[in-house]
């Protein structure tokens, strides 16, 4: 390794975070010694689509307000509203995209009605996992297309966490084949939605704080989420009895935290670079606290007795894929914007398989 770049390493963890956010800068480029300060300080709103408090989706919101507070010596103050307290849920992106407020927490595939290319963002079926999603957006070119689509909006995209590859899905009837999919009525947004409508049900698009209810109350035959834990604490187990796996239609889905350009260009430089790094370290809390916390989770979800773990039938993943394939091709094909985000993930993800079959898959394989 270049004696240089082992120099700035040992810089960024023991000279303090004012000298180290100088030399790390964002996304590789280069940054000025010179870094604009003023004693402004500055108060942001943030709305987000989660319930309010929500475990690591919540949770990470107000561990990133509390970073950009603590990092910039109480300069950058972000305050905290769950999806329903100041906007509801789904209509965050717009509240920051008119200034209401400065930033947001959320899925990019949320906003598929309004960009259709911002689902690839999140994820999509049979896609990249987290890792190659992180991958794709911190250095494979994901993240400047992200920006060129949302500056579009007067929006600036930030990587906000990462689920890792998620549950299927629960049930409350059996899922022997293809034909118990036909006429399904289940909450599943984004692309993974329009595949489900191929295979004959129907998507539901819920926040997270009305899936309960809706599972409940028969608006919902089926829902997925996110995984053990979440599906744990949003009490999913009591009231269906099959859980399905794997979540083949979200393997791999990225958050977002979208910030109104106006309002961080506005923004001395140091702040940027504070909120920016504080992002970065979201990005890995959130995916290392669901990998953690499914596994403890699945094994309480194990104990449940009247509760079905299994796995989907083989015949329905593979029409699945093959519906994911076509869904994929058809959106490709729909706009010219879309088309150069899904050949970039796509090209992506070609050259990632040859490198993942002699590495993380042999590993898995092996284990067998």
């Amino acid at each position: 390794m270049n004696r240089r770049k082992i120099i700035k390493g040992v810089a960024a963890a023991t000279i303090g975070l004012p000298v180290a956010l100088r030399l790390l800068g964002g996304h590789g480029q280069a940054q000025s010694a010179q870094s604009t300060v003023s004693g402004e300080s500055f108060n942001w709103k943030m709305v987000t689509t989660w319930p309010p408090g929500f475990p690591i989706l919540g949770e990470g919101c107000q561990k990133l307000a509390d970073l950009c507070r603590e990092m910039s010596g109480g300069r950058l103050n972000i305050t905290v509203y769950g999806g329903g307290e100041l906007v509801p849920a789904l209509e965050a992106f717009d509240a920051v995209r008119q200034g209401a407020a400065e930033v947001g927490s959320g899925a990019a595939y949320y906003w598929a009605g309004k960009l259709p290319a911002a689902q690839f963002f999140a994820g999509y079926p049979f896609g990249l996992n987290a890792q190659q999603m992180n991958a794709w957006l911190i250095a494979g070119g994901g993240m400047e297309l992200w920006r060129e689509l949302y500056a579009g909006v007067g929006l600036i995209p930030f990587a906000g966490g990462n689920t890792g590859v998620q549950m299927g899905g629960w049930f409350n009837r059996e899922i022997r084949g293809i034909e118990d999919f036909r006429g399904l009525k289940m909450r599943m947004p984004g692309l993974g939605g329009r595949v489900l409508e191929r295979l004959g049900g129907t998507p539901v698009l819920l926040p997270g704080g009305e899936i309960y209810t809706g599972l409940e109350r028969g608006i919902l035959d089926a829902t997925e989420w996110v995984g053990p834990y979440h599906d744990y604490i949003m009490g999913f187990h009591e009231i269906a009895r099959y859980y399905y796996y794997p979540g083949w239609h979200e393997p791999g889905t990225s958050f977002e935290f979208f910030v109104n350009a106006e309002k961080y260009q506005a923004l001395p430089s140091d702040l940027q670079r504070i909120f920016e790094v504080a992002t970065h370290y979201i990005n890995m809390y959130t995916l290392s606290a669901f990998e953690a916390k499914n596994a403890e989770y699945l094994a309480k979800l194990r104990e449940v007795p009247t509760l079905s773990i299994r796995p989907y039938p083989a015949e329905l993943l593979d029409r699945a894929r093959q519906a994911a394939t076509e869904v994929m091709q058809e959106y490709a094909e729909s706009d010219a914007t879309t088309g150069k985000v899904y050949e970039s993930i796509q090209r992506f993800r070609r050259l990632a398989k040859p490198w993942n079959e002699i590495t993380e898959q042999w590993f898995y394989d092996s284990l067998t």
